[in-house]
């Protein structure tokens, strides 16, 4: 729904940013990568920053916010989906399955980064406290839709989360972040090629 991290150099910036330096750049990611999945289940993700500072011995300003100012900061709207999930929404129900950051979600709305839609059901990982691409999430998904999963369409920029959901018996699309204006016309095609079949 936004450009996020995703086919970005903006992991990299927000790197430089907290002053990483690039001899420390594997062992950065290797600790993110260790603590990212309790953050996505509630851990905050700024809490993460006294850890860091004495890890990587850098200097964070005063009141800056890892969720904030290193992550929502650099999101960016993807206006070329916005009238593709219009246009579905018109259709069909239509829900969100996500990886958040406790209070991220939120902060992308202040921002105005995800188009005005009436959400039939949010499964957030903070709040639901499971996350993609484990199963019980996707079986939640499935009872909160209240639709067999074969009539789910599951819409991802992530392969191994579409794997997942595929397995699940979803019907599912991979959505090309490398290509966002491309990845919305095939999208807006293969919707209209479902509903006509």
């Amino acid at each position: 729904m936004i450009k996020d991290f995703s086919a970005t150099g903006k992991w990299g910036e927000l790197q430089k940013d907290l002053g990483i330096k690039p001899e420390q750049e594997k062992e950065f990611i290797e600790f993110y990568d260790k603590y990212e999945p309790e953050v996505c289940l509630g851990r905050e993700v700024d809490s993460l920053l006294p850890m860091m500072k004495e890890e990587f011995k850098i200097q964070v300003p005063a009141g800056y916010s890892f969720l904030k100012d290193g992550f929502v900061k650099r999101f960016e709207v993807n206006k070329s989906i916005w009238p593709v999930v219009k246009s579905i929404q018109a259709k069909c129900e239509v829900g969100m399955i996500t990886n958040m950051y406790p209070g991220m979600l939120d902060a992308i709305k202040e921002r105005g980064l995800l188009p005005d839609v009436n959400w039939a059901s949010v499964v957030d990982s903070t709040v639901d406290k499971v996350r993609k691409p484990d199963r019980q999430i996707f079986e939640l998904a499935k009872k909160r839709a209240g639709v067999p999963a074969e009539e789910i369409w599951f819409v991802e920029n992530d392969a191994k989360n579409v794997k997942a959901a595929a397995e699940n018996g979803w019907q599912t699309f991979l959505y090309d972040s490398k290509d966002y204006e491309g990845a919305s016309m095939n999208l807006e095609e293969m919707f209209l090629k479902l509903i006509n079949d």
